[in-house]
């Protein structure tokens, strides 16, 4: 869909990089994948690799809220990236849209093993924590909103997905702004199930956020388009609806940029390269960098188009988000006008 006058306000990240948009932009220019990690998995003596987000030197101080002293890292890393995307604002009447797939799994995995355990005395304490709505839970609470607030689960393309939304309830003045947020967790679960589908590909985790708004005032791009969602089925394979996606995105330009949603895995690229086998233009692949993590990773892939767009980088930036199982999807960012 064609979207008018949202803008994006505000970014924030965590992820391998490191906490913030400056490490996250950091990482990304080098151009060189984030040294990986061994995640020992229970029972196997071979470890799962991983790309961990690195620890903060100290604790921050949302984490004295009461909702989240004891959440999980989902929810944290979910706080983190939206107070950065904030920034000093403190806005009345914000929608939250989060986007996951794999959601928050270390609690859940927990909970589980203590019921299996014993059931009489698994903690009540760790089960709300299993829930896939906890994390945007938590931020409307500690924001005080009273404005809407989902969470999608799906593949990579909920993120954008999540934007349509944005941008529909920002039309409609459900809310005065919108926060879409990704993110993804570790635990050695989710790396493992990864490698049921592909040994080659390494993990990552963390959140990404944007910060929508109708104000064009200090906004550091506009969000020009956000194409349907073409499911990935018999009938429509990958490439197909890759290229499905990208016929709703304008003609490429020289001055453009595409932020795709290519892996170190040749087999599942193969759909989205040959989708946009014609570009020309300059190309970045935060995956390849990061590692594989779902919502956060096309939440990162927004972010990078928006930094460069703002630094004046580029006029516009296309994302590519070909997602793990579900669905192709794009979006495009461009300079304000």
């Amino acid at each position: 869909m064609v979207v008018s006058q949202v803008f994006v306000n505000g970014l924030g990240a965590v992820s391998p990089a490191g906490w913030g948009v400056t490490a996250l932009r950091e990482g990304l220019e080098k151009c060189e994948p984030i040294a990986a990690r061994d995640l020992p998995r229970p029972g196997w003596e071979k470890p799962l690799r991983f790309r961990p987000v690195p620890p903060l030197s100290g604790r921050p101080a949302f984490l004295a809220h009461a909702r989240l002293r004891r959440s999980s890292a989902m929810a944290q890393h979910t706080v983190a990236a939206a107070l950065e995307a904030l920034g000093e604002r403190t806005p009345a009447r914000v929608g939250i849209i989060v986007a996951m797939l794999a959601g928050i799994v270390t609690y859940t995995r927990r909970f589980y093993e203590e019921v299996l355990r014993d059931p009489a005395t698994a903690s009540p304490l760790i089960f709300p924590e299993t829930v896939f709505n906890a994390p945007a839970s938590h931020l409307a609470a500690y924001l005080g909103s009273t404005a809407p607030s989902y969470t999608l689960v799906g593949d990579d393309g909920m993120f954008l997905q999540g934007l349509g939304l944005a941008a529909q309830w920002l039309a409609e003045g459900e809310v005065e702004s919108c926060l879409v947020i990704g993110g993804e967790e570790l635990d050695w679960l989710v790396p493992d199930a990864l490698r049921l589908f592909s040994r080659e590909a390494v993990y990552g985790s963390g959140a990404g956020a944007l910060y929508l708004t109708r104000n064009s005032e200090g906004a550091l791009a506009e969000l020009a388009a956000v194409t349907d969602s073409f499911s990935i089925t018999r009938a429509r394979n990958r490439l197909e609806a890759a290229l499905k996606a990208r016929s709703q995105l304008p003609p490429q330009s020289p001055d453009e940029l595409l932020c795709d949603s290519a892996r170190n895995v040749t087999r599942r690229n193969a759909a989205e390269n040959a989708a946009w086998q014609d570009w020309t233009g300059a190309r970045l692949s935060p995956k390849v960098v990061l590692g594989e993590a779902f919502a956060a990773s096309a939440a990162w892939q927004c972010i990078a188009a928006c930094d460069a767009v703002a630094r004046d980088a580029f006029e516009a930036a296309n994302v590519s988000v070909v997602g793990a199982s579900q669905q192709a999807i794009a979006a495009r960012f461009r300079k304000l006008t």
